[in-house]
């Protein structure tokens, strides 16, 4: 028998922060793994602001939640016991683990970290991070050489990955953030053009000043106030990404609809929402193609690691706060 210890959800933050309470840590027994399966130890937690939506219920493209049960999220794993299982000894694999120390698994969901970069980059530029910005951009934005794209929550870890990406299309890219630490560093490290910090305000004027042709490309991660100023500035033809609202999961409440909304009518501009999920079947090829980009220098990532597996919950408030640079993750 193997003890581990496991992080339950307790609560269910509609309307709130998450808070510490809707949380509890539980130690158990897990048995000897079965024929065709492994035992694995978690090195890793992912945190992504999506899962306070499976806490609350809100996002029904996943199972619902159940209190009680085992928070959910990915983790980066390695394989130290096997009986008949599908990876050897020592394969580190990433894969939804939820928040527990050591799991068993048959192996199903479960895809072996690059041996050529370090394992945490399967959850961070070659994780789903990664997958969300690439599909978002290129399946939906799709930008041309010349196009002007704007990404709101640049300097978080999809963001931060949409702008350069942008650039390697031959694309202008202004990111929009919160402090002038995380504009400097659009511009420094990850290559934007040019960064707009929405906490000094006049945010519309300032796209305006930068994007003086309009906004050939929005990627949206906040929604609210901000996408409501991006959609003043859209080109004709522009096309506008929904990938996420970080201003909902602040509040647990929808965010108002875009005043600015007429402007895909006048600008014959399109808006369209999407989960990463729909393009599974290429997440192979894209991870290889990212990687690419890597290898050659031109796509870095930042990764944000906190260190304990009993702070998993303060681990995750860090998204909804700010303090977060870069893919938040938990090294246990």
């Amino acid at each position: 028998m193997t003890t581990t210890r496991q992080w339950l959800i307790a609560g269910r933050p509609r309307g709130r922060p998450v808070q510490d309470s809707d949380f509890e840590l539980v130690t158990r027994e897990l048995p000897p793994p079965g024929p065709g399966q492994m035992l694995l130890k978690t090195h890793y937690l992912g945190f992504d602001p999506a899962q306070k939506g499976w806490m609350e219920n809100i996002a029904d493209y996943v199972a619902p939640t159940e209190i009680g049960e085992v928070m959910r999220g990915s983790g980066i794993s390695e394989v130290i016991e096997s009986n008949g299982g599908r990876f050897p000894l020592g394969t580190m694999v990433i894969g939804s683990t939820g928040w527990t120390e050591y799991h068993l698994s048959d192996g199903e969901g479960l895809v072996p970290c690059d041996p050529e970069l370090p394992p945490t980059a399967m959850m961070s530029v070659l994780g789903t991070t990664g997958l969300t910005a690439y599909c978002g951009l290129f399946k939906i934005g799709k930008p041309v050489a010349g196009d002007t794209v704007l990404v709101s929550g640049a300097a978080g870890a999809t963001g931060s990955v949409v702008g350069q990406l942008a650039k390697i299309a031959g694309c202008r890219v202004v990111g929009i953030a919160g402090g002038a630490d995380k504009c400097a560093w659009l511009v420094e490290e990850a290559g934007y053009d040019a960064a707009i910090d929405y906490k000094a305000g006049g945010v519309r004027e300032a796209i305006k000043r930068e994007c003086p042709r309009g906004v050939d490309v929005i990627f949206d991660n906040v929604g609210g106030a901000i996408l409501d100023d991006m959609l003043s500035q859209i080109a004709t033809n522009a096309r506008v990404v929904i990938c996420g609202g970080i201003s909902r999961y602040e509040t647990g409440q929808m965010p108002a609809g875009p005043q600015n909304y007429f402007n895909l009518i006048f600008r014959r501009a399109t808006m369209t929402g999407f989960i990463v999920l729909d393009w599974a079947a290429e997440f192979p090829a894209i991870r290889k193609r990212l990687a690419g980009f890597v290898h050659e220098g031109r796509l870095t990532y930042r990764e944000d690691i906190q260190h304990g597996f009993e702070n998993a919950p303060q681990t995750m408030q860090r998204l909804f706060s700010g303090a977060n640079r870069g893919k938040q993750m938990l090294k246990l």
